[in-house]
């Protein structure tokens, strides 16, 4: 038996826990990208979808699901998303490298588009 294969396995998982805890900093909303959403939503208020003009469609996620939507955690699979406005788009600066914005159920949420893992929430921010 090889007596450094525990040691090499809890190396390689120190390593990817300080990969990953280093990803998680650098992928969150700047405080700019934050007042930048908040004030596009803030101009456009109320029930309507400013990317499509018309009230959002189907109810709220329930309870559970939507506590779910947190930082770290992944996107339920299957879970309605849209695309932000492209006028807001256009006003924020590129989304890091492997990551995408989207919103979910009032929210604004910044997700490594490979593991589907949540970084960054805007709590109601499209619809409060």
């Amino acid at each position: 038996m090889n007596s450094r294969a525990p040691i090499l396995a809890m190396m390689a998982a120190l390593l990817a826990a300080s990969v990953t805890s280093m990803a998680d900093t650098t992928a969150v909303f700047t405080k700019d990208e934050i007042a930048i959403i908040n004030g596009y939503y803030a101009q456009h208020p109320g029930d309507v979808d400013p990317a499509y003009g018309k009230k959002p469609k189907g109810k709220p996620l329930p309870p559970g699901i939507a506590k779910n939507l947190a930082r770290g955690k992944p996107l339920p699979p299957g879970i309605a998303r849209q695309q932000l406005p492209p006028d807001l788009v256009r006003q924020l600066p590129p989304v890091p490298s492997g990551y995408e914005r989207v919103v979910v159920d009032g929210r604004v949420l910044l997700v490594d588009i490979a593991t589907q893992i949540i970084h960054d929430v805007l709590m109601e921010a499209v619809y409060h």
